[in-house]
């Protein structure tokens, strides 16, 4: 098909436009799902992010499985599983210290809350300086050391060593991991009676897909290629900030159309609900904890190659196993926040 790269940044402004909305009005976010099911006693919103999953997942192996996307981002033959964990482990945490992950504070700072705009600026610094800054050398020396070179890299090629056909091993993973994620969500009550959830889900999940799509079929052109890619936010705000800076010298793409997007999306949506109004930290103590949350997020954002939407969404459709590796980290240190003798304590907010 023909390139099209203005195509591409119309179709991620929409996707972000979209997610904006969404995620304003349903309140999506891993950090505050794992806060309602582990400390609220409220399983919804866990159920509305298994639900994305599986959409997702449904969506983005039918692409793959017809040749119509490559979703070699994250099918790696060669990572790092300590890095990768252990950026999960301080991005997990990180997001509890900053009430919300990247994306979050997208969607938050559209309505109005100044707090996600620190969080956003320093995720953006943080995530720039792992990736080639000053604290660049420092992890890839640690990724140099501890990576290991794999035959098996998704779950699809781990039941192909048992004989399946490719095929047969895709349909089989796939089916495993969307069947347990849909009995899991709708096995809750509350959340069978929750119809904007539920919507919510699958709308994101069609997001993320959308996002394959976009960038692995349209923007599919040999002479002027556009890397495939899709929902994810630790590097595209860090490129974003970095574009409002330098833009001479920057060219737009995907992520930061779609970071663009997610920002515009709620805004528009808090302004046309009445619900945009300015927010701020409560104490000086609360603005150094939530920023130390952003720089958390930032560093391990991308030691974990992406964050809990990159991987924990967008990465675990692939069925990458590093994505799983990478979300079991974010799961624990979102855990770790939230339950325990490491748990944050919330702050009242002005």
């Amino acid at each position: 098909m023909d390139s099209s790269p203005q195509l591409i940044i119309l179709a991620g402004l929409v996707i972000g436009l979209v997610y904006g909305a969404v995620g304003l009005l349903s309140g999506f976010c891993l950090m505050s799902s794992m806060r309602g099911w582990l400390s609220e006693g409220d399983g919804r919103l866990v159920r509305t992010y298994a639900l994305a999953i599986a959409v997702a997942t449904t969506a983005s192996q039918f692409l793959a499985g017809n040749g119509m996307v490559n979703l070699g981002k994250y099918l790696q033959q060669s990572f790092s599983m300590p890095v990768l964990f252990l950026g999960g482990l301080l991005f997990g945490y990180g997001m509890v210290l900053s009430n919300g992950c990247g994306s979050r504070a997208l969607v938050l700072l559209g309505r109005g809350n100044l707090r996600s705009f620190v969080v956003v600026v320093v995720l953006a610094i943080a995530a720039q300086m792992t990736l080639k800054g000053l604290i660049a050398p420092a992890r890839i020396a640690l990724v140099r050391a501890s990576q290991t070179t794999v035959n098996v890299n998704s779950l699809p090629s781990l039941l192909a060593m048992f004989g399946p056909a490719e095929a047969l091993a895709r349909a089989m993973a796939a089916a495993v991991v969307v069947v347990t994620l849909i009995l899991f969500a709708f096995a809750h009550p509350a959340f069978r009676r929750s119809p904007g959830q539920i919507a919510a889900g699958v709308v994101v999940g069609l997001l993320v897909a959308g996002g394959w799509f976009v960038t692995g079929y349209l923007g599919a052109d040999d002479f002027n290629p556009v890397p495939v890619t899709s929902l994810t936010f630790v590097a595209p705000i860090a490129d974003s900030l970095q574009y409002a800076m330098l833009s001479t010298g920057l060219t737009l793409n995907f992520g930061i159309a779609t970071v663009a997007g997610v920002f515009a999306g709620s805004l528009v949506t808090a302004l046309a609900t009445g619900r945009f109004h300015l927010e701020g930290y409560s104490s000086p103590r609360h603005m150094l904890r939530s920023a130390a949350g952003a720089a958390l997020m930032g560093i391990g954002g991308v030691m974990a190659f992406g964050c809990s939407i990159g991987q924990g969404l967008t990465g675990v459709s692939t069925l990458a196993l590093g994505s799983f590796v990478a979300v079991a980290g974010i799961l624990l240190g979102t855990t770790a926040g939230l339950r325990g003798i490491l748990r944050v304590q919330p702050f009242a907010v002005a």
